[in-house]
């Protein structure tokens, strides 16, 4: 049997209004170590976030997602983050801020395929839950 890997995700919420501590979850952040994973996976649902505040910068949304994504991938283009290991990256991506950009506290998983693993937390943890009949 398969080894299960250990992993550490965090989910990446949007807070458009700080004060009012309201958020939507836009995707999630994933580092498993044993697999030199890590890696964002970003849906960001631009309605849901409107919804919270009709005046959210939507443009400036996206640009620090995408620094996520960047940080993630490390090297020069991700800046003197992105220089540091995977697992540094991970503790500083995953730090507590009070900015429009937060990241759930992290939580600990085991999986057989951690390539795999961010579409099942996006499935359950960002995508909006379908409708029951």
């Amino acid at each position: 049997m398969p080894a299960r890997s250990p992993y550490d995700y965090a989910v990446i919420r949007v807070v458009p209004r700080v004060e009012r501590e309201e958020f939507v979850n836009v995707g999630v952040l994933v580092s498993c170590p044993g697999s030199s994973l890590l890696v964002a996976g970003i849906e960001l649902d631009e309605a849901r976030l409107r919804a919270l505040d009709p005046g959210v910068d939507i443009e400036a949304v996206r640009l620090h997602l995408q620094a996520i994504e960047r940080i993630c991938c490390g090297g020069r283009d991700a800046g003197p983050i992105g220089q540091l290991p995977a697992r540094a990256r991970f503790h500083w991506l995953t730090a507590k801020r009070s900015s429009i950009i937060q990241m759930s506290p992290v939580h600990t998983g085991r999986c057989l395929e951690p390539e795999r693993i961010v579409e099942h937390l996006l499935e359950r943890m960002v995508r909006p839950i379908p409708a029951r009949d």
